[in-house]
């Protein structure tokens, strides 16, 4: 997969924004998605939100924040 410089970006940006919900949790998983959703819908989910993200986002998006923490 050949990212465009906007699109890392997009994901640079995503992964500090996940970084922000590591205040009510270190789960990199949870708020990877949590960041993902917020950017895709406009908010973060309410409680029983079933709104689906776009499954390469979140997981483009979780790779990145694994590898700049280190933990492959």
């Amino acid at each position: 997969m050949s990212l465009t410089a906007e699109d890392s970006q997009l994901l640079q940006q995503l992964v500090e924004a996940s970084h922000t919900f590591d205040g009510s949790g270190q789960d990199a998983e949870r708020n990877c998605w949590l960041a993902v959703h917020q950017h895709v819908h406009g908010m973060l989910p309410a409680e029983y939100d079933i709104r689906e993200v776009p499954e390469d986002l979140y997981l483009a998006v979780l790779a990145l924040r694994r590898s700049l923490a280190g933990e492959g």
